[in-house]
């Protein structure tokens, strides 16, 4: 298990991430989402010691991540797949995380089999890999002891889409056997397919959080017009909210026969009146996310 216990982080007078409390439970997949400067990465770099909280605290199986014995074996941890040693081959980062871990080197090939990195790949230059390459690497090193919990910030950057498939049947596999996974990533239809929950930040504070089902869960109605514009003017003059969902139409919280009688009395022809379905990842993420699609504090040159 993860758990972020009042967690804050200052760079200067800037707070990258302000007294945020979440957790992340064995068997499941949590997705961490956030836009650009939300804080995601400098939770994920304390999470994994590497950088020291101004309060609060984050801990990996009840202990602080410094605090764990050999903790290659208990956390697999991939930040950022480019931060290699490029000289060395693939095969070398990995035999020297396993004589690091005190592993049988028979792991070695084992990792490099199960990210499909060849014997040829092996040997090559990290400098000389794409980023669908490091990628695997990356994770094969996560992965390297074993751990029982995985901390994986935009693991599919760079593959293409056999990879991305291959890494979410990883994951889930990782997951069904009881692994702790929490990830980050910008391709929201990913986490939506493979998350079993869910969390959201925004100027270094948590949005929202929750199962999946229970984060794209909606009620309301979804209501679309030939003359769109007519169908905003109307339902607004009757006070009522609404927001765009799908192609072209409109999601409002009042019921359908509310939305039904203000269209009619309006006379705008309806394409579509229904309740509404849940909405996407996408949709709702934009939704939380309206007022924080930009973090213009953050520090120049400092990640989060």
């Amino acid at each position: 298990m993860i758990k972020v216990q009042g967690l804050s982080k200052l760079y200067g007078d800037v707070k990258a991430v302000d007294n945020i409390t979440f957790e992340c439970r064995p068997g499941a997949v949590t997705g961490f989402l956030g836009p650009n400067g939300a804080g995601k990465t400098t939770t994920m770099r304390v999470i994994a010691g590497l950088t020291p909280a101004t309060s609060g605290e984050a801990t990996v199986a009840g202990v602080h991540y410094h605090d764990v014995p050999n903790p290659g074996t208990q956390v697999g941890v991939l930040l950022d797949a480019s931060a290699q040693h490029a000289g060395r081959t693939g095969r070398e980062v990995l035999t020297l995380g396993a004589i690091a871990m005190g592993l049988p080197l028979s792991r070695v090939d084992e990792m490099l089999a199960l990210v499909s990195l060849s014997k040829a790949e092996s040997k090559r230059r990290i400098r000389n890999y794409s980023l669908g390459m490091r990628q695997r690497l990356g994770i094969a090193h996560a992965l390297l002891g074993d751990p029982k919990i995985l901390i994986l910030d935009e693991p599919v950057n760079g593959l293409d889409p056999a990879g991305i498939h291959w890494m979410r049947g990883l994951l889930r596999e990782y997951a069904n056997r009881g692994g702790t996974v929490l990830l980050s990533s910008h391709l929201l239809h990913e986490i939506e397919v493979i998350a079993d929950d869910i969390i959201v930040i925004g100027h270094g504070r948590i949005i929202s959080q929750g199962t999946k089902a229970e984060m794209l869960q909606t009620a309301g109605t979804f209501v679309k017009a030939g003359d769109a514009s007519a169908l905003t003017n109307a339902l607004t003059a009757a006070g009522i909210t609404a927001v765009p969902s799908g192609d072209g139409g409109l999601r409002t919280e009042a019921k359908p026969e509310e939305v039904g009688r203000i269209t009619a009395e309006a006379r705008i022809a309806l394409i579509e009146l229904r309740p509404a379905d849940g909405a996407g990842l996408e949709e709702m993420f934009l939704e939380l996310t309206a007022e924080t699609q930009r973090d213009e504090n953050t520090p120049e040159g400092v990640k989060v």
